[in-house]
């Protein structure tokens, strides 16, 4: 049995104020080996806040940074920035699990609760030998990338040993949709190689479209179905999910192809406009690699960047934001309210009444949080408001886009985004349960009284 600290096992914690506390235990470990010196470059001094910043943004897998990677870290510093990126990316619970199997312990209802709580799971049956599918898919997933862009990159780079370099961090980096790089300018050298970019785009979807549909495609593939699903192949949030999030690509890319018409996509080739719309529309769901500089868009485009970047990625998947789901809900309710239904039913089911609030209270807690956010950045900081926003929202849907601020904050500003990432990482409910008690039964009710609303 897994041995939890004494103060852990009493019911001062629940299990998801214990995620909190173990994701916040994770920073501190990544901030020990990232701030080793003999993962450095020679002669580069990391200051507290710093270290801090860049420990969170691995761990929340954002790749916001405060000090240019390729700069600060050598090639050992990549292999351990790639082994921070993992925790983060694939989930504490998910390689604990791993790590727990190897040590032969044995997992008992306390650590599945903990995995439930994790990958945002209903049940508590077949977790362990759902993270052990995580564990496999994630890394077989980053091993093809690795090959494929290693092996290309023999064309970009002198030696075997910096391309294979190169290859794997690009690999995990684009999986777990970090936004880190070690090239120094993320993807703009390969601006012009399709074929670079469209694996990074397959290995980002891959990442972010959500563990569960990865699992189902595999049991759909197979032939290999539960019982109960027997008569819909795929199940109601894997449906949501693929439509959702595909749905939004194809929106993001279309409307920067209009925006950006006249401004930055002007006289060029239609396949180079497609290009640049189609990678910029998925980095910006949770990705953060840029094949140009932001900056050069239009102020529509950016604006449609920060609310793709607070959707975010899927549920159970490497990135953060309000999640796709929530998105799909919130339509869906806003649709059938205005139709004068009671309920929502789409792909011959109907959603429960409480994940609809589920939605609207992520929706509604999130707003309020990079509200303030920008609202603070403005007073403690000299930058315009759309910079403000769109570092805002990239930090909550731990994308790591930036417009070339995130540097230049002020020891206030990196700690109001550093709680944006974390917060980003461990999801809005998370972070709403941390302070929450017991749930307990109403034992009386008052009379209900209507209240004018709108």
């Amino acid at each position: 049995m897994f041995n939890f600290p004494k103060f852990l096992k009493t019911n001062y914690l629940s299990a998801v104020q214990l995620i909190v506390v173990f994701y916040a235990a994770a920073t501190i470990i990544s901030m020990i080996i990232l701030g080793l010196p003999f993962f450095h470059d020679e002669g580069v001094e990391l200051s507290f806040t710093n270290l801090l910043f860049t420990a969170v943004s691995a761990i929340s897998v954002t790749g916001l940074t405060v000090v240019s990677t390729v700069d600060t870290f050598n090639a050992a510093g990549a292999f351990a920035l790639a082994f921070v990126l993992q925790f983060g990316g694939i989930g504490i619970m998910t390689l604990g699990t791993f790590i727990w199997i190897l040590l032969g312990k044995r997992i008992g209802l306390r650590e599945r609760q903990l995995i439930q709580i994790d990958q945002n799971r209903t049940a508590l049956s077949g977790l362990v030998r759902l993270m052990v599918r995580i564990l496999k898919t994630i890394l077989l997933i980053e091993l093809v990338g690795t090959i494929i862009l290693s092996t290309y990159f023999l064309n970009y780079f002198d030696t075997w040993q910096e391309a294979w370099l190169q290859g794997f961090f690009a690999a995990v980096s684009a999986t777990t949709n970090a936004g880190f790089d070690i090239t120094g300018a993320s993807l703009i050298p390969f601006a012009d190689d399709y074929f670079v970019q469209s694996v990074n785009i397959v290995l980002l979807i891959l990442g972010a479209i959500g563990f569960p549909v990865l699992i189902e495609t595999q049991d759909f593939l197979k032939g290999e179905w539960d019982a109960d699903r027997a008569n819909n192949s795929f199940s109601l949030f894997t449906q949501l999910t693929v439509i959702t999030f595909f749905g939004l690509i194809v929106v993001g890319t279309v409307l920067m192809l209009i925006l950006e018409q006249d401004a930055f996509l002007d006289d060029m080739a239609w396949h180079k406009q497609l290009f640049y719309s189609l990678f910029q529309s998925v980095t910006t769901r949770n990705g953060g690699l840029a094949t140009m500089d932001v900056n050069e868009l239009t102020e529509p485009t950016l604006i449609v960047f920060c609310m793709l970047m607070f959707i975010g990625a899927s549920p159970s998947s490497v990135g953060g934001g309000i999640r796709t789901t929530t998105f799909a809900i919130m339509l869906l309710a806003i649709y059938n309210f205005a139709r004068g239904r009671s309920s929502i039913k789409v792909f011959r089911r109907e959603v429960d009444t409480e994940d609809v609030i589920r939605s609207f209270i992520v929706i509604t807690t999130a707003v309020m949080l990079c509200m303030t956010a920008i609202v603070i950045l403005m007073v403690t900081e000299p930058f315009p408001l759309l910079p403000v926003a769109f570092e805002v929202f990239s930090a909550f849907g731990t994308t790591g886009l930036s417009m070339g601020i995130t540097a230049d904050l002020s020891p206030i500003g990196k700690y109001v985004i550093i709680f944006l990432m974390f917060v980003g990482r461990i999801g809005i409910f998370s972070f709403l349960f941390i302070v929450r008690g017991k749930v307990t039964r109403d034992k009386y009710h008052f009379p209900k009284e209507k209240v004018i609303i709108g």
